[in-house]
C-alpha cells in the first residue's frame, strides 16, 4: 500500500491522508456556509429591536421580510396586510412595523393622523417613496415637497366646478355611447364582467378631459392600454428595494416603472402636442394649460412660510410626461375599479339598488332626461352610495409620509425620527367597529348629514387628507356618477351564477381591486330610446 511518511515513525495511507483533507475542507465550507448565514441574518434583522426600544409595540418581524412577507411574495395585497396590523393592535394609538428592514410607524389614532396629515403637514410633506424624475418620478403624486408644490398650485385650478361643467359634454357623450353599447352587448349574454367593461368608459373619458384624445374605446382595439394597465399597476419589486435601503433608487436615477411606461406617455404627450400645432387650443383641458406653461419654459412660486424664496421648476419633457401619467392612471383605473365595486354591492342589496334606480329616474324626468352638473349634485342618495363605496373600498393604499425632522407625537412618548415613514390604514379605519358599525354590511345611511356630521374627519379619508389629498377626487366623483346615471337609467344589475359571495381583493395590483374581476347580470329595464 502507498503511504506518506510525516516523520521517521508515523506513515499515513494516502487514501487517510485524502479523506482528512476532505474533511478539512467539507467542515471549512460548512463554517462559510454558516458564517455567512449568520451574518445575513444578524444584517437583515439588525433593525428589528428599533420599536422595542421606544416601547412602541407591533407584530414580530422576519428576517429579510420584516412584517410584509405576505405582500412581498404576492400572497396578498400591501392594503390588506396594514389593515391586519390595524386591526391586531385595537388599543393602540400606533403600532411599530418594519418595511422589510425599515422601521415604520402605523398609526391609529385619529387625532395623531389629524396632527400629521393636517396641523403639521409641513413636517410630513413629502411621500413614502422618492425615484428618477427622468422615470416619471416628478409627477404629482410621488414628487418632491418643491416639485409637488409648484405643480399642485398650478393644476388646482383644472378642477374647479367651473373647469368641470365645461368639460362635462366630454364625459357625458363618452358615457351615452358607452350605455348604449352595454345595453345591446347584454342582448345576447346578461353575464358581463363590469371591470373591464367600465376601463373602457373611463379610458375614453381621461382621454378626451386630459389630451383632448377621441379615443372609441368601444371599437378600437385596446392592447396598448391594457397592456400599460398590467405595466402600471402591477406591484414592481423595486418598490420593496426601496424599502429595504430607503433613497436606493433615487441615488441611483432608477425608477418603479418600466422605460416602456415611460415611452407610451412621451409619446402620447409629444403627440397631442403636435397636433395642437404646440400652441393651446382653448380647450381648457389638460394638455391646454401644459401648452400654456410649455410656453413660458418654467412655473415660478414661492415657499409656503417665506414669499421671499423663489422656487423654479424648469418644465421638461421629463415633468411633462409624469403629470401626463399620473392624470391618466389617476383617472382611468381607480374610477373603474370603484364603480365596479360599486355595482357588485347594488346586485347584492337589490333594496339599495331599487332605491338610488328611483332617484334616477325622478332627477331624470325633472331634468327632461338631461344629466348636467347640477343633476349630478342633486343626486343625495347615489352620493351616499359613493361614498359608501369608497369606505368599505378606498382604493390607494396604504398612505405614506416622511418626517423631514424629529417630531414628539403629541400625547405620546414616541418621538418619530428625522427619514421616518408614519402610514396610515385607511381600509383599517373604515373598517373599524369603533368608527362604523357592522363594518362589513353595505349601508349608504352612514353618509347622511346627521352622521357624517358626528364624525371624526380623519375617520373617512379614500382620497387621503390634508394639503397633500388627491387633486383629482372631484373629477374622479363626475366621472364616475355620469357613467353609473347613464347606464343604470336604462339598466339594472343582478348577481349571476358566477358572481362571488365574498369580495376578494387581488394581491397583485398597487391599488386595492378586485380579485377575478366582477361577474353580474345587467338586466334591461327600459328601452334605449326611452
Amino acid at each position: 500500500m502507498n503511504s506518506l511518511n510525516f516523520g521517521k515513525s508515523v506513515r499515513y495511507p494516502i487514501s487517510e491522508t485524502c479523506t482528512y483533507y476532505k474533511m478539512v475542507l467539507l467542515y471549512l465550507a460548512v463554517g462559510v456556509v454558516l458564517t455567512t448565514a449568520l451574518a445575513l441574518y444578524a444584517y437583515f434583522t439588525r433593525t428589528f429591536n428599533y420599536w422595542k426600544s421606544k416601547n412602541v409595540v407591533g407584530p414580530e418581524p422576519v428576517a429579510f421580510f420584516g412584517n410584509l412577507k405576505e405582500s412581498t411574495l404576492r400572497r396578498k395585497n400591501i392594503g390588506v396586510v396594514f389593515q391586519e396590523f390595524y386591526k391586531q393592535f385595537p388599543n393602540e394609538k400606533v403600532v411599530g412595523v418594519y418595511q422589510m428592514t425599515t422601521p415604520c410607524l402605523l398609526l391609529r389614532d385619529l387625532d395623531i393622523i389629524k396632527h400629521i396629515m393636517i396641523k403639521d403637514f409641513d413636517v410630513f410633506i413629502e411621500r413614502g417613496i422618492e425615484f428618477s424624475k427622468e422615470g416619471l418620478g416628478a409627477n404629482l403624486f410621488h414628487a418632491d415637497a418643491d416639485t409637488w408644490r409648484s405643480l399642485r398650485n398650478r393644476f388646482t385650478p383644472l378642477f374647479t366646478s367651473g373647469k368641470l361643467k365645461n368639460m362635462l359634454h366630454l364625459i357625458t357623450e363618452r358615457a351615452d355611447k358607452f350605455r348604449d353599447y352595454v345595453y345591446h352587448l347584454c342582448n345576447d349574454n346578461p353575464e358581463q364582467e363590469i371591470h373591464s367593461l367600465f376601463q373602457m368608459y373611463t379610458m375614453g373619458t381621461i382621454s378626451a378631459c386630459a389630451f383632448g384624445v377621441d379615443i372609441d374605446t368601444l371599437h378600437d382595439k385596446l392592447e396598448t392600454f391594457h397592456e400599460m394597465d398590467k405595466l402600471v399597476l402591477t406591484p414592481s419589486y423595486a418598490s420593496e428595494l426601496d424599502m429595504m435601503f430607503p433613497g436606493i433608487l433615487k441615488w441611483f436615477n432608477s425608477s418603479i416603472f418600466s422605460v416602456k411606461i415611460k415611452d407610451f406617455f412621451y409619446d402620447l404627450v409629444k403627440s397631442v402636442i403636435s397636433q395642437r400645432g404646440g400652441l393651446p387650443t382653448k380647450r381648457n383641458d389638460f394638455m391646454d394649460l401644459i401648452l400654456e406653461l410649455r410656453q413660458q419654459g418654467r412655473i415660478e412660486t414661492t415657499k409656503r412660510h417665506d414669499e421671499t424664496q423663489k422656487l423654479i421648476l424648469e418644465l421638461s419633457d421629463d415633468i411633462i410626461a409624469a403629470q401626463a401619467f399620473i392624470f391618466y392612471v389617476g383617472g382611468y383605473e381607480t374610477t373603474a375599479t370603484t364603480v365596479s365595486f360599486l355595482l357588485y354591492q347594488l346586485a347584492m342589496n337589490p333594496d339599495i339598488q331599487d332605491k338610488l334606480l328611483a332617484e334616477i329616474d325622478q332627477s331624470l324626468e325633472d331634468n327632461n332626461g338631461v344629466v348636467n352638473y347640477d343633476t349630478i349634485q342633486s343626486m343625495r342618495y347615489l352620493d351616499k352610495v359613493l361614498n359608501e363605496t369608497l369606505r368599505m373600498y378606498p382604493i390607494v393604499e396604504p398612505l405614506k409620509r416622511i418626517a423631514k425632522v424629529d417630531y414628539k407625537i403629541p400625547g405620546t412618548d414616541v418621538t418619530i425620527e428625522k427619514g421616518t415613514t408614519v402610514i396610515v390604514s385607511p381600509i383599517g379605519i373604515h373598517h373599524d367597529e369603533k368608527y362604523y358599525p357592522n363594518p362589513h354590511i353595505f349601508d349608504p345611511e352612514r353618509f347622511s348629514p346627521e352622521n357624517s356630521g358626528q364624525r371624526h374627519p380623519c375617520a373617512y379619508i379614500p382620497f387621503g387628507t390634508g394639503p397633500r389629498n388627491c387633486i383629482g377626487m372631484r373629477f374622479a366623483r363626475l366621472q364616475g356618477s355620469v357613467g353609473l346615471v347613464k347606464l343604470l337609467s336604462k339598466v339594472r344589475v343582478e348577481p349571476s351564477k358566477n358572481t362571488q359571495k365574498i369580495m376578494d381583493i387581488e394581491p397583485n395590483r398597487i391599488i386595492i381591486g378586485p380579485k377575478g374581476g366582477v361577474r353580474l347580470n345587467i338586466i334591461q329595464r327600459k328601452p334605449i330610446n326611452a
